[in-house]
C-alpha cells in the first residue's frame, strides 16, 4: 500500500510541473522586476507553511535578487502582540499600514486557498489585499485555489494545479517554494550568484 502512495505521489508531482501556467509565471516576474526598477519594497505574507516559505523567500529576494524584501511572519515578537491586542483578522493589514505600503510595492500572498470571505477563512489576508488594492500596490500571489479571494484579485498569481483533492495542501506549499526558486534565479530578477554556482566557475 505504501508504495503505491509513494509512487502515486511522485507521478502527482509531475503532473503538476506539466500543468503550471508558464505565462502566469512570466507575468509575476515581471511584476516583480517592476517593483525593484521603482525602487520598491516585497511583502510576502503567508501562515503555516506558507509562512515558511515566505521566511525563505525573504532571505532569496534579498541575497540573490537585492530587493528589499519583508514578511510579517519573521517578527514573531511584533506578530504575536498584534494577535494579542487586535486579532488574527487585522494582523498582516495593521503591519502594512505600519510599513507605509505604497503604489511602488507589491505583497505576494503564499497560500493554498488564497481567502475565502464567505467561509470566513484566511480573513487576514483578505484585508491585506484590500489595503494593497487602496493603495495601488501590486498584488501577487502563488496559491493553490483558483477561486480564492488572491486569484481574484491579483494583478498576477500562479495557481498550483489540483491533481489530487486530498493533496491540495502539500501540493501547493511545496511547489510554492519550486514556483520562488524559478523566479528569484530568472535572469531579470537575479543579481547575486549563489554560493555554490559560484565555485563551479
Amino acid at each position: 500500500m505504501s508504495d503505491k502512495y509513494v509512487e502515486r505521489y511522485f507521478n502527482e508531482v509531475t503532473e503538476v510541473v506539466s500543468k503550471i501556467d508558464r505565462d502566469a509565471v512570466e507575468k509575476i516576474i515581471e511584476e516583480l522586476v517592476w517593483i525593484k526598477r521603482n525602487g520598491g519594497r516585497l511583502f510576502i505574507l503567508g501562515v503555516g507553511g506558507s509562512a515558511a516559505n515566505a521566511s525563505h523567500t525573504v532571505n532569496d529576494f534579498r541575497k540573490i535578487c537585492g530587493m528589499e524584501c519583508y514578511a510579517p511572519t519573521d517578527n514573531v515578537s511584533e506578530l504575536t502582540a498584534r494577535v494579542n491586542d487586535d486579532g488574527w483578522e487585522t494582523v498582516f493589514v495593521k503591519w502594512l499600514i505600519t510599513s507605509r505600503l505604497s503604489e511602488k510595492d507589491g505583497i505576494l500572498i503564499l497560500s493554498v486557498g488564497g481567502g475565502n470571505a464567505g467561509k470566513n477563512i484566511s480573513v487576514n489576508l483578505i484585508n491585506a489585499i484590500d489595503l494593497a488594492k487602496e493603495r495601488k500596490s501590486r498584488i501577487l500571489g502563488v496559491v493553490g485555489k483558483d477561486g480564492g479571494y488572491t486569484a481574484k484579485n491579483s494583478s498576477a498569481c500562479v495557481i498550483i494545479p489540483v491533481v489530487n483533492e486530498s493533496s491540495i495542501t502539500p501540493h501547493s506549499e511545496s511547489f510554492q517554494s519550486v514556483v520562488l526558486h524559478l523566479i528569484v534565479t530568472h535572469p531579470d530578477l537575479k543579481q547575486n550568484e549563489m554560493k555554490w554556482e559560484s565555485t563551479n566557475k
